[in-house]
């Protein structure tokens, strides 16, 4: 691992001796491990009598052997001053950016620490981890809702929200859309935190809270920068959605994002925020829902003789009972992931729905008798496919209500 030259110049540590090479050789194996391994994020937990550490590998944690207590205090500290910490400062959180290079590439992570029970806990999220080309073919929508997004994409104006938990692959969806827009003769600007994939050709700003750059003002900065499509990197408040609503409706593409599980709760989420049910209406084209599941390794999976039949309100054909096995070329039996998606476009009927403040499940309900895809029926099309298994898809969902 070598590390730039700005951070060792900023080091408060003594220099490297035959004593501590064992700490500097730990991170560099830990790092280099979470990288061979896909890992999108590194926990280091400091306890009462020894000091873990967590892969977080295809959305699940997985532990590597304990370490001393006393290995706590001296790569808290090395990981402060990589990410330009106070390594003084051990009451209150602390969060930065540092990039090392790792196997020749230039790996960027962004550190969080958290004062805990025994110490301070610290979280390592890997950025620019982009395995996959930012192509919307590539995504893994069904036809007919790949066909439902180009189309709310190639709109001159119009808002477009894209759902789903923390680590569900929303920012790889929005720049997959914002790649397929991104021409000479289009402006694209966007406004995030933190800026997660460099794009070339697009207009991309990083809030900053501590000097007063919030979403908001951001945005309306934007808006007089003759902007064609702008992206929002996440609704937070009503401010910043009134903002972004106000702009789908003056001749701009507006993408953003929110946290809700499914695609009618976001409109109930805008809602909640303060905006007019009529404004959502008018503004809103389109609602993408998306999660990540584990996808089964075809080296090794095996199909149980016997399948599996769900309640016919859920899923009206018995499913195959695939078998996550393990192999050199996986881990647990599982290389990967696949997205599944809900995309809701909004039509006539349902901007009525939506005006008139019918409850989410109304709309929903709506939504599926012209023909949506829910959630878990995507996930059951995969398990049909060999992609993931069933109980990848409860670990993920849950068990719906049978409609």
């Amino acid at each position: 691992m070598d590390i730039p030259a700005s951070f060792a110049a900023q080091s408060h540590l003594p220099a490297v001796s035959e004593g501590s090479t064992s700490v500097v050789e730990l991170l560099n194996q830990t790092l280099q491990q979470a990288l061979a391994q896909r890992a999108s994020d590194i926990h280091f937990e400091p306890g009462e009598d020894h000091y873990r550490i967590r892969l977080r590998i295809d959305g699940v944690l997985h532990a590597l052997p304990s370490l001393a207590r006393e290995s706590a205090k001296t790569l808290t500290a090395r990981l402060k001053v990589l990410g330009s910490l106070d390594i003084a400062e051990r009451r209150l959180p602390q969060d930065g950016q540092f990039t090392v290079t790792l196997s020749g590439r230039a790996i960027s992570f962004r550190i969080a620490t958290l004062p805990c029970r025994h110490g301070e806990k610290i979280v390592l999220r890997l950025l620019h981890q982009v395995n996959q080309p930012l192509d919307l073919a590539a995504l893994g929508m069904e036809p007919t809702q790949l066909a439902q997004f180009q189309t709310a994409l190639a709109r001159p104006q119009g808002l477009m929200l894209v759902t789903g938990p923390t680590g569900s692959g929303k920012t790889v969806t929005l720049y997959s859309a914002l790649a397929a827009r991104n021409l000479p003769e289009v402006n694209i600007c966007s406004v995030e935190d933190p800026v997660e994939i460099p794009l070339e050709g697009l207009n991309q700003t990083q809030i900053n809270p501590r000097a007063g750059l919030h979403f908001h003002s951001v945005l309306r900065a934007l808006l007089r920068q003759d902007p064609d499509i702008i992206m929002v990197g996440e609704i937070r408040d009503g401010e910043t959605a009134e903002i972004a609503i106000k702009a789908s409706q003056t001749g701009h593409l507006v993408l953003s994002t929110l946290h809700t599980s499914s695609t009618s709760e976001a409109l109930v989420r805008i809602a909640q925020m303060g905006v007019a049910r009529w404004m959502i209406a008018s503004a809103l084209s389109l609602v993408v829902a998306q999660r990540l599941v584990r996808k089964l390794c075809p080296h090794c999976r095996r199909q149980h003789s016997e399948d599996v039949t769900l309640p016919p309100g859920l899923w009206p054909r018995a499913l195959p009972h695939w078998q996550a096995i393990g192999c050199e070329a996986c881990y647990h039996g599982f290389c990967g992931r696949v997205a599944l998606f809900e995309v809701l476009s909004v039509n006539r009927t349902l901007r009525q729905a939506i005006a008139s403040g019918e409850p989410a499940e109304r709309i929903e309900q709506q939504a599926r008798q012209e023909g949506m895809l829910t959630l878990f029926e995507h996930g059951c099309l995969a398990i049909e496919q060999g992609l993931t298994t069933l109980e990848e898809l409860l670990r993920v969902l849950g068990m719906p209500h049978a409609g």
